[in-house]
């Protein structure tokens, strides 16, 4: 008898909804390039690239962006709280800024360590710094108490669709193309995804229409719609929401009891416009017809890994609730407290990217001048990837907007798409292992996030640094046109 037979577990008595979830972004694709990736370390010279670029994941420290000097100057003093004893080392000799030890040490008091357990829901007095924040972007007020730390936006995702889907009939009302965390966790919840369509037309903006349409749908499937998400900035599109967009959506929610889902996490990373939160509008839409929406209830998201901060390795985000029943609220902090609390260390960097120097202080000159560059660089980098685009036959793509991606429409010819087929692939994921394979640049098929049928895409961070790697994708693109003619 061979050991396999054995063992308890195998792939067909595990848990069913976990085979079935899907997420295509760590997917074969990047499996593969991280194989290339240390052919290249030992020394190979088989390969036709000299090196791998990660562009198929939002993780902007792994392609090279710098962390926030002011950020893990005050980090290395709650990791190790006695560098406070040499105080004018790290002043004098090491460049520390008085205002990061003053930071450190406010920290500390609220933490105590960085090493024990906080509050379920966050350390109190980060919770109220998150507020503070909410008030000054919005111009709201916020209360910390509605504030919920957690490990990243993708840990408070989890939570609120656990509470929300009650059974295999629950249903939510999720954007595609969409980044395939809410696909996998609702396969993983058995619940039922309903997909509505955003409209490529119009900047991939929200379609009232086809959302009101995916629910009638499901309704009449006998799912329960319950929640709709809203990505806004948009992943994997790039999209930024108008006001109008917004209002559709708080006006649709308000009618059908829908709670809304509003996933911020790129809020800073917009090049065209300027972001609009759920909760500034809803506050402006109650102000302007009092009681009419009172009852909406919003959960709006953000997190330390994108925008200029690129934490992700640090875990730490927050979530907000608006208009939530209290007893629902208490079964949420009863659940965050299962997982007894989010990264202490992470909470502390929600609290400074909520609350960064201030003019006036001693190291806003460089913490300014640091976002700028990295902000600048997303954008310039942004755009030479855009202007590549618009040289490639077959490939049409939207003016980047916001986030950290372009998701461009691709035109196969029908050869490729034959010799897709014949390998069992997709022809978006053929076209993506191709590109892999010449140029060491991974991305990820259009079908791992959705797409409307008989479309193709793929999406692509802007991330890596110099724009020198987007001239081998347009070769490889003409080179591959030419091939399967």
């Amino acid at each position: 008898m061979g050991s396999n037979n054995l063992r308890q577990l195998n792939i067909d008595n595990i848990n069913p909804h976990v085979r079935e979830a899907k997420y295509a972004v760590p997917g074969e694709l990047a499996v593969r390039s991280e194989e290339y990736r240390a052919l290249l370390a030992a020394g190979s010279t088989k390969l036709p690239f000299k090196q791998v670029i990660s562009a198929n994941i939002g993780n902007p420290q792994q392609l090279d962006q710098k962390p926030l000097t002011f950020f893990r100057q005050v980090l290395s003093i709650l990791e190790n709280p006695a560098l406070l004893e040499k105080s004018d080392v790290l002043v004098n000799q090491l460049d520390y800024k008085p205002d990061v030890l003053e930071r450190a040490k406010r920290l500390l008091a609220a933490v105590g360590s960085v090493g024990a357990y906080s509050a379920s829901n966050g350390a109190p007095a980060i919770r109220q710094s998150i507020a503070d924040f909410l008030e000054r972007r919005d111009g709201f007020p916020a209360d910390q108490a509605n504030i919920y730390l957690s490990a990243g936006a993708s840990s408070g995702v989890n939570t609120l669709l656990h509470v929300i889907c009650a059974n295999d009939k629950s249903g939510i009302l999720v954007p595609i193309p969409q980044y395939p965390l809410y696909t996998a966790s609702l396969s993983v919840l058995n619940a039922a995804c309903v997909p509505y369509l955003l409209d490529e037309h119009r900047n991939w903006g929200t379609s009232l229409e086809t959302i009101k349409a995916a629910r009638e749908k499901a309704k009449a499937e006998g799912i329960n719609v319950r929640a709709i998400v809203i990505i806004n900035p948009g992943n994997p599109t790039g999209a930024s929401l108008p006001e109008e967009d917004i209002r559709a959506v708080i006006e649709y929610a308000s009618q059908e009891r829908l709670v809304i889902l509003a996933d911020e996490v790129y809020q800073t990373n917009v090049f065209v416009g300027e972001f609009i939160s759920f909760k500034r509008m809803l506050r402006q839409m109650q102000q302007e017809q009092p009681g009419k929406f009172d009852q909406v209830e919003l959960a709006s998201l953000h997190s330390v890994s994108k925008g200029m901060v690129g934490e992700c390795g640090h875990r730490g985000g927050y979530f907000e609730l608006v208009g939530f029943d209290p007893e629902v609220q208490a079964e949420i902090y009863k659940f965050v407290s299962i997982m007894l609390c989010a990264p202490v260390i992470g909470q502390c960097l929600v609290e400074l990217m909520v609350n960064p120097p201030r003019e006036g202080e001693p190291s806003y000159e460089l913490y300014t001048k640091e976002y700028n560059a990295i902000f600048n660089g997303l954008r310039e980098r942004a755009t030479a990837l855009h202007k590549a685009f618009e040289q490639m036959e077959g490939v049409e793509c939207g003016a980047p907007q916001g986030s950290m991606y372009l998701f461009p429409t691709i035109k196969l010819p029908p050869r490729a798409c034959e010799a897709a087929a014949a390998e069992g692939r997709t022809p978006d994921e053929f076209y993506c292992m191709r590109l892999l394979e010449a140029t060491g640049v991974c991305v990820v098929p259009g079908s791992g996030f959705g797409q409307k049928e008989g479309t193709l895409h793929f999406r692509t961070t802007f991330l890596a640094p110099g724009t020198e790697w987007v001239g081998s994708i347009v070769k490889f693109h003409n080179d591959f046109m030419n091939q399967y003619r």
